[in-house]
């Protein structure tokens, strides 16, 4: 299913008493290559941490590891250019939630980044997005060279 985003993605509301979060159909997010995207995908990732009931840890390492994807998808695989798209997917299953990011890029050799923790590249301003997601995903994929990145996170309750 294709959803062309408008940048309203409300939290949905629960009721107090425990029950199993509302399953969430395969949903597929068509974006601008533009930081305004960004706050899109915050958006989607608290609407569905909110039905999951996702702890607040979890929640933090699911934000900014998807917000690092779509950054990276944004000026590095799209180099910003306002005619490129990204798509964002989210699925589920009865264990972990999954997010794609993919980009219309020429893709990167993904399996040689610098090391941003090496003290030479401690200060440069970039180089950390892949780091970060490789920390804190349960799981990533690349693939596409490099063009899609799969990142799932096992479901953790409250």
């Amino acid at each position: 299913m294709k959803k062309k985003t408008t940048g309203k993605a409300a939290p949905k509301k629960t009721s107090a008493k425990k029950s199993k979060p509302t399953k969430m159909q395969k949903q597929q997010l068509e974006l601008d290559s533009a930081s305004e995207s960004i706050h899109i995908v915050e958006k989607l990732i608290d609407a569905i941490c909110a039905n999951y009931k996702v702890n607040e840890d979890h929640y933090g390492n699911i934000l900014v590891a998807v917000t690092e994807a779509v950054n990276n998808a944004i000026y590095h695989g799209n180099k910003a250019q306002a005619d490129k798209k990204i798509y964002v997917t989210f699925s589920s299953n009865n264990k972990a939630i999954s997010f794609t990011v993919r980009d219309e890029g020429e893709g990167f050799d993904f399996k040689h980044l610098p090391d941003p923790t090496d003290p030479k590249n401690i200060e440069k301003p970039t180089g950390r997005g892949v780091f970060l997601m490789h920390r804190l995903a349960d799981d990533v994929k690349f693939s596409e060279k490099g063009r899609c990145v799969s990142l799932s996170f096992d479901i953790v309750a409250n």
